[in-house]
């Protein structure tokens, strides 16, 4: 029993910066998901940052007869939930409405 505590423990460290789902209620939260399904599942977040930034790239072609630039602009938001004093703060991060990223925090209060 002991054996499998320690392997536990030393995994939940492994894993802390990064969870791959966040659990509301009954509910699963995970990569690949809708703002709104979120929404849906895990109410209102406690704060939401909104900005943009530009992806893109320049070919250069040989001799430089021909360049192509291609750029875009993704809309990016951050909820951070606080789940209370018995649970961690949640940060996801969302890139044109889709969730890409969720990181644990600290305690929540």
């Amino acid at each position: 029993m002991k054996r499998a505590n320690l392997l536990i423990f030393w995994l939940s460290l492994f894993f802390s910066n990064t969870v791959f789902a966040l659990r509301c209620g009954n509910s699963l939260v995970d990569i690949g998901d809708y703002k709104t399904d979120v929404y849906e599942k895990c109410g209102a977040p406690e704060s939401i940052d909104k900005r943009t930034k530009i992806i893109g790239n320049t070919f250069h072609f040989p001799y430089r007869t021909i360049d192509t630039e291609e750029y875009e602009e993704v809309k990016v938001e951050t909820w951070i939930y606080n789940f209370g004093s018995m649970r961690f703060k949640q940060y996801l991060r969302f890139e044109n409405d889709v969730l890409v990223e969720i990181k644990t925090l600290g305690r929540g209060h």
